[in-house]
């Protein structure tokens, strides 16, 4: 093609036997060398753009036709991310890089600059069109359950950033003329400034590596970390930022490289797990807790939960008390007491509590004794581990306690309020 073009050039210079050679330097043709220039230039443009019409014409009807006849949903996500669209550009910029070289021939250092700006654009499309596959692979990936929970874009952010540095170094290497390697040998003196420049970009790429290496972070993760005043689900990891919905629809940001250094919470090995823990307790007044009475303990062994715990333990204290002589008013004897049959009760009240997880730990203990009381705290998991009646399960359990306590003669700390302090002062007047 090159030669016709050439040779139609000259045709309109044809004089006698004159050669081509002869043709190209005689002074009529030198004078319109740079006319000749400037039209193919033109031209050139002009095809080009009419191509680059053409093709993105053609071929973006083409494949949205197929997209929307096809089944599948990756085309789909190809068109919405103009992968085609950036496809469509290398039709003209391969184009122009041929024809080039025919609009330049007579000015071959003006032609190694053009190749060497279009070889830059072309190098930059691809770029951006890789980028936009990408941009569809995380997508896809993303629609995917068995891969909903990991930090996809996480990952091709990173493919983005390496992408970009090889691209930068391939168009460097062509406007320069130089080896890739000597341009990369060029950034290596530039490392300490690249480093504080790109210092937090740097840190968030290690951090990201190590949060997807190590399985910390996950999207819809719940996790806690005060130091941000987070709480709540994970519903993005970037390479330089995790972002959590807050459980009152605020969103916080919290920088990649801060889940690595600092200490978070993260609460899906409870979620994961067979039951949340229930770990809450309550004081109980030292004053109330005494030896349970022979009428106290008539009245409890007629509850279902106590029966046969208090007549074993009963006739057990009996077996002690008389093999070591104490009699039922000694100070030394064995006997029970209410906060004993209180914590009896309790354990059978969860035992039988069907929202109660049986095979996990389960107690009710008593804490060391403080100024404010006796604290006697519920330990066990619920099955249930949503937010909302995982409290409701927690409620109906003290609920429960702060009703049946007075069975027991016990009584629970609570501050003197203004109610107190009126009637003490009724009291005090009477």
């Amino acid at each position: 093609m090159r030669d016709k073009i050439k040779d139609w050039i000259f045709s309109f210079y044809e004089n006698g036997n004159m050669s081509a050679d002869q043709i190209l330097h005689s002074e009529t043709f030198q004078s319109h060398q740079l006319l000749w220039t400037l039209g193919m230039f033109v031209a050139m443009i002009i095809l080009s753009i009419l191509i680059w019409i053409l093709s993105r014409q053609v071929m973006l009807q083409f494949l949205h036709m197929l997209a929307d006849r096809s089944k599948t949903e990756w085309d789909d996500i190809l068109v919405k991310n103009k992968f085609f669209y950036a496809l469509a550009q290398l039709v003209p910029l391969y184009f122009m890089d041929y024809l080039a070289s025919i609009v330049f021939q007579f000015y071959p250092e003006k032609l190694d600059y053009a190749l060497r700006l279009i070889d830059v654009v072309l190098v930059f499309v691809i770029l951006i069109s890789v980028m936009r596959f990408l941009n569809s692979t995380r997508d896809i990936l993303q629609q995917k359950e068995s891969l909903a929970d990991k930090p996809i874009n996480s990952y091709v952010q990173v493919a983005k950033i390496v992408l970009s540095i090889m691209m930068v170094m391939v168009m460097l290497s062509v406007i320069t003329d130089q080896s890739a390697m000597k341009i990369l040998t060029a950034f290596g003196a530039m490392t300490a400034i690249i480093l504080l420049v790109f210092k937090d970009t740097i840190l968030g790429f290690v951090s990201s590596i190590q949060l997807s290496a190590n399985d910390m972070v996950r999207i819809g993760d719940w996790v806690t970390m005060e130091k941000f005043g987070a709480d709540g689900d994970v519903i993005e990891v970037n390479l330089a930022t995790v972002k959590v919905q807050n459980f009152d629809k605020t969103i916080t940001t919290i920088p990649t490289y801060s889940m690595i250094s600092d200490s978070f919470k993260n609460w899906r090995g409870m979620q994961d797990s067979e039951g949340r823990r229930i770990k809450r307790a309550i004081l109980i007044h030292i004053d109330s807790v005494k030896f349970a009475s022979p009428a106290m303990i008539e009245r409890l062994s007629k509850e279902k939960f106590l029966t046969d715990f208090i007549n074993k333990r009963q006739a057990e204290i009996k077996q002690y008390n008389d093999e070591k002589g104490y009699g039922p008013d000694s100070l030394q004897a064995r006997k029970q007491t209410n906060l004993g049959l209180f914590r009896a009760y309790m354990e059978f009240y969860l035992h039988n509590n069907p929202n109660i997880n049986q095979d996990m730990s389960l107690m009710v203990r008593q804490l060391e004794p403080k100024e404010l009381g006796v604290p006697m705290e519920i330990y066990c998991f619920s099955k249930i581990k949503d937010w909302e009646p995982y409290e409701g399960v927690v409620a109906d359990i003290f609920d429960h306690i702060f009703a049946s306590i007075h069975t027991f003669e016990l009584s629970i700390f609570e501050s003197p309020s203004g109610r107190d302090m009126r009637g003490l002062v009724k009291e005090l007047n009477a």
